[in-house]
């Protein structure tokens, strides 16, 4: 298709914030000389996506969610020559790619993050999406894939090889999210060395990413802390060596403590409340470091001990993992296919018209990672 034509597609459109997702035909285009027309094979629901939807994350409206999209490249724009029609691609949050932080490996920290990611337009103010001739709001990390099709950006679509041999296109989406953000904790932010102990606090998308990426570096003893049963058991069989309820330990410092010793070298928070927190924080030895990666709202006041922090432990928050899609995605496909990284074992679908279906699994914890898929 031309990159100066409009083309339709159906999207799960909110009208307002906490409404229902309405399945509309909108127009995508003209793209600008940057961008990439996607045919999406599949989109994750994340956290982040029914955050929003709810209106916790303040978007202009009506807006289309969705930030795990995969797919094939159906159009590109005048100045795009590293993607062709018929790619495929894994679609991850948009970066400049020329400030300081992007340069220096930091996508994730862009100093354009907001405008590319979160504003619902292009930085010039235009908009992806109209409906009758009005404005929508898209570019929700850079594609709003929530989408039969969807206009990205080339810095923000990773390639990847046809998976011939058991890995399908339409589970690949939240590579680009969730998936990317705990793994990357682990691989780029904590980066243990094997035999070094860490426990995991949530086993959710984000959660048991991290188990499988601890497992691969060869952490042990490796710990995974969620009240749901199910979660605690998937996590033993991605590598977990030991599993804990904190609704059923009267102490859960004292539970990690037997397990761990002098404490943990690394723990990773996912769940974003003070308590949690707190908890991930007090499991540490000395010296110790904290990832801190749930996002409960953009006003979240926790309460830590100095104290706890001046004995050489370390409390640090990570947005995506702190990674380079171009670099972790493909890193994690070759995992996958070696055996060491099943992320697939999180996966159910979803046929698109059930969008909210898929939403209330994973708001409700029956599902760990939701993947809405077109026909």
């Amino acid at each position: 298709m031309s990159a100066r034509r409009t083309a339709t597609a159906s999207v799960a459109l909110q009208h307002a914030p906490g409404g229902p997702f309405c399945l509309e035909t909108v127009e995508l285009g003209p793209l600008a000389a940057d961008e990439i027309l996607v045919r999406t094979a599949g989109v994750g629901v994340c956290h982040t996506d029914w955050t929003a939807a709810a209106g916790t994350v303040p978007l202009p409206t009506p807006f289309v969610l969705g930030h795990e999209g995969a797919g094939t490249v159906t159009a590109v724009g005048a100045q795009v020559s590293t993607l062709a029609v018929g790619d495929q691609v894994v679609l991850s949050f948009d970066a400049c790619r020329s400030c300081p932080q992007c340069t220096a490996g930091h996508p994730a920290y862009c100093v354009l993050s907001a405008a590319l990611n979160y504003t619902g337009t292009r930085p010039d103010g235009t908009t992806t999406i109209s409906l009758k001739g009005r404005p929508v709001h898209g570019s929700w990390f850079g594609q709003s894939s929530f989408a039969t099709h969807a206009v990205a950006s080339v810095r923000n679509a990773v390639k990847v090889p046809p998976g011939p041999d058991g890995l399908p296109l339409d589970i690949l989406g939240p590579l680009g999210c969730g998936l990317l953000t705990g793994a990357g904790t682990v691989f780029r932010v904590l980066r243990p060395s094997p035999g070094q102990s860490i426990v995991v606090f949530g086993l959710g998308t984000v959660g048991l990413s991290a188990v499988m990426a601890a497992a691969v570096a060869g952490c042990d003893p490796l710990v995974g802390v969620d009240p749901n049963p199910v979660r605690r058991h998937l996590a033993e069989a991605l590598g977990c060596t030991h599993t804990l309820d904190p609704a059923a330990s009267e102490d859960i410092g004292w539970s990690l403590a037997e397990i761990t010793g002098l404490g943990a070298d690394f723990t990773v928070d996912t769940v974003g409340s003070g308590t949690v927190v707190r908890q991930a924080l007090e499991a540490l030895r000395t010296p110790g470091s904290c990832a801190t990666l749930g996002l409960q709202s953009l006003e979240n006041d926790i309460t830590i001990d100095q104290g706890h922090l001046l004995m050489g432990r370390t409390l640090t928050g990570v947005i995506e993992g702190d990674a380079e899609p171009r670099v972790l995605i493909p890193h994690l496909i070759e995992l996958w296919h070696q055996g060491r990284f099943p992320f697939d074992r999180l996966v159910e679908r979803f046929p698109f018209q059930r969008v909210e279906d898929a939403v209330d699994a994973a708001r409700s914890g029956k599902v760990v990672k939701p993947v809405l898929v077109f026909d």
